[in-house]
């Protein structure tokens, strides 16, 4: 078991559904990261912005963007993590966030809480299943978005460790993210990464970036600069987990449900 883990946040603009210039973008800046690092985690949709023009950006699981994360992972000697627009065996479109290891091992997320207010739900197919990544002895619970509204479908029954967010968050409702995914960490007692955008997308969303990551008491331990793209890293600490749950012992008193 690994009691640290360095997380790399790629902060970045997005080249409007264009997955080739996207990809070149993030693998000149994923080389250029010097320190070690064991986590690199991307942005939401981050081979096209947030489009609902699914047919002219979805790649196959054996396209050309797995293949390239695959090779990435492999030369970084890191995870790599981010969402994309997937078309699937079932002919379904949907927002799927891939975790590809160096291994080659990949771990899927489908987006959960589809973004009515934009139509999201009628272009793509909603997931229904969590899912915890075990990496290098952390368990990892990673989500996309509009999932951050939707406390219960995060609430840490797993004893995960940490909570992971990639989006294309909006400015004018900025406010929410920063103070979702501060209560994110408290109640769930995990660390919590939020992954941002920056940049004007084809639609002419604004985006601010806001990324950040939070210790389990909110505590902010990683700000990023509103609105520019940056690459920062982090290292967070096994230790600090299991000294506040020990000590606190909140997630004792969780209330026990079932989701359907």
């Amino acid at each position: 078991m690994q009691s640290q883990l360095n997380i790399a946040v790629i902060q970045s603009d997005l080249v409007w559904e264009n997955p080739k210039a996207n990809r070149e973008n993030f693998e000149t800046k994923i080389l250029g990261i010097t320190k070690a690092v064991d986590i690199i985690v991307l942005p939401e949709m981050f081979t096209s912005g947030f489009t609902m023009n699914a047919s002219k950006v979805a790649e196959p699981m054996e396209g050309a963007t797995v293949s390239w994360m695959k090779q990435l992972a492999v030369t970084k000697g890191a995870a790599i993590l981010g969402s994309l627009v997937i078309s699937d065996e079932d002919k379904n479109y949907y927002n799927r966030l891939l975790f590809v290891e160096p291994s080659g091992r990949i771990t899927t997320y489908n987006k959960r809480h589809t973004f009515t207010l934009v139509g999201e739900d009628k272009v793509y197919t909603s997931g229904d299943e969590k899912v915890l990544i075990d990496y290098k002895g952390w368990r990892i619970c990673p989500l996309i978005c509009y999932d951050l509204r939707f406390p219960v479908w995060a609430r840490n029954v797993d004893n995960y460790d940490v909570l992971i967010y990639v989006a294309n968050w909006p400015k004018p409702r900025i406010t929410a993210w920063d103070a979702l995914l501060k209560a994110r960490a408290i109640e769930n007692m995990s660390y919590c990464i939020g992954v941002n955008r920056v940049g004007v997308d084809g639609v002419n969303s604004v985006y601010s970036g806001h990324s950040v990551v939070y210790n389990v008491l909110g505590q902010e331990i990683l700000k990023t600069e509103a609105g520019t793209e940056t690459i920062q890293t982090i290292t967070l600490e096994k230790r600090h987990i299991e000294a506040y749950r020990n000590k606190l012992k909140f997630l004792n008193d969780r209330d026990h449900f079932t989701i359907e």
